[in-house]
């Protein structure tokens, strides 16, 4: 199979695809999303082939408006709609309960030779979807490109990032191009992502509301209009073999480029020159560095790639993955990256530069 990348005047060609129970790469303001026919669990079952991505590792459904919500979920706190009209359309997740089979459609499944992730109509959510769990992601996405496939195919998509599991995810078409080539008809080009991380989730099925991923939107943002919000153990450590994870990228190794990385966490100064003073001096060592650092590297052999500016989270969290894709076309044989604080966008930052580490992370 040829993967063709379809340019923004073809949404229609690539919500065909999925209205046809296809796979099509779309663009979305965080990430590039492998996407499908939510509401089709065999559609569905192919991201995860795709993807190579473990079967307990629920997914997130996209849907065109908060109006779409009662279609698919049930006791629907005050708070979603609330955060809705502020952060929607955008790059925030929102956990709720899903819709349950009605009484009928629970007697089937007992009577009838029926799959346990068949779902009966256009509302009930699929198990495969959710990981078996009785809650699910929901997110309304910002880009243009994306609203327009999900209004033109008239279903939530189910869209997890467009990389084969555990690599860095996509921020441009090309990106998705290197790990998807030859497994799925096509790939909607939007351009580079504006966001660069993934979507914020945020746990409303629990009190206080539980950040599960930061993302686009930030912790303080979220008190700004919840209050209380806790953070999962989860943001700041690796999950326990037995736990189950609750939204996706919590619990497997994520973002992670071919060579190992050691995450650098402190004053950016002294974080540089930690680096610096633990280099190779060979073409092995590859670094990640504020921009304003540089200099400091410019006589090391190995590859030098730039975060963007010590103040400038936001950059940093557009260029992050986009620097660990380019290390995998060099030859390192182990990787060190400068990591921002946990303010603001920067926690999300740090999160995914955690997670591509396996937690190995040095704190100055």
């Amino acid at each position: 199979m040829k993967t063709q990348i379809l340019t923004p005047a073809e949404a229609e060609k690539a919500a065909g695809i999925l209205k046809g129970g296809g796979l099509v790469g779309i663009p979305t303001e965080t990430v590039y999303g492998l996407g499908a026919d939510g509401m089709n669990p065999v559609a569905v079952r192919g991201i995860f082939q795709a993807k190579g991505r473990p079967q307990d590792n629920p997914l997130i459904l996209h849907i065109w408006s908060a109006d779409w919500l009662e279609r698919y979920c049930e006791d629907i706190p005050d708070t979603a709609y609330r955060l809705a009209e502020r952060f929607w359309p955008g790059p925030l997740t929102m956990v709720l309960r899903c819709k349950k089979r009605t009484p009928q459609e629970l007697e089937e499944l007992k009577t009838g030779p029926v799959c346990s992730c068949t779902h009966f109509g256009p509302r009930v959510i699929p198990d495969v979807v959710t990981g078996g769990l009785d809650t699910v992601g929901m997110r309304c996405p910002a880009h243009p490109l994306c609203r327009s496939v999900i209004r033109l195919a008239q279903t939530p998509v189910a869209a997890p990032s467009g990389n084969t599991s555990g690599r860095p995810s996509p921020t441009t078409a090309r990106h998705m191009l290197e790990d998807m080539e030859g497994k799925i008809p096509a790939i909607l080009d939007g351009g580079p992502c504006t966001v660069g991380v993934e979507s914020t989730i945020i746990d409303l099925t629990c009190d206080p509301p539980r950040l599960l991923r930061p993302g686009g939107i930030t912790l303080e943002q979220l008190r700004e209009v919840l209050g209380e919000v806790a953070v999962d153990p989860a943001v700041t450590r690796q999950m326990g073999e037995g736990e189950k994870p609750r939204a996706p990228g919590m619990k497997y190794r994520h973002y992670a480029p071919k060579a190992p990385v050691t995450a650098i966490k402190g004053e950016a100064a002294q974080s540089a020159a930690y680096i610096l003073n633990r280099l190779s001096h060979t073409r092995w060592d590859g670094v990640i560095c504020f921009e304003e650092f540089l200099p400091l590297f410019a006589e090391e052999e190995g590859p030098i790639l730039s975060l963007g500016p010590a103040g400038d989270k936001g950059e940093q969290a557009r260029r992050l993955f986009d620097a660990l894709r380019a290390m995998d076309r060099t030859d390192v044989k182990r990787i060190w990256a400068q990591c921002p604080d946990d303010g603001g966008i920067g926690l999300a930052v740090s999160n995914r530069l955690n997670k591509a580490a396996g937690f190995h992370i040095i704190e100055l």
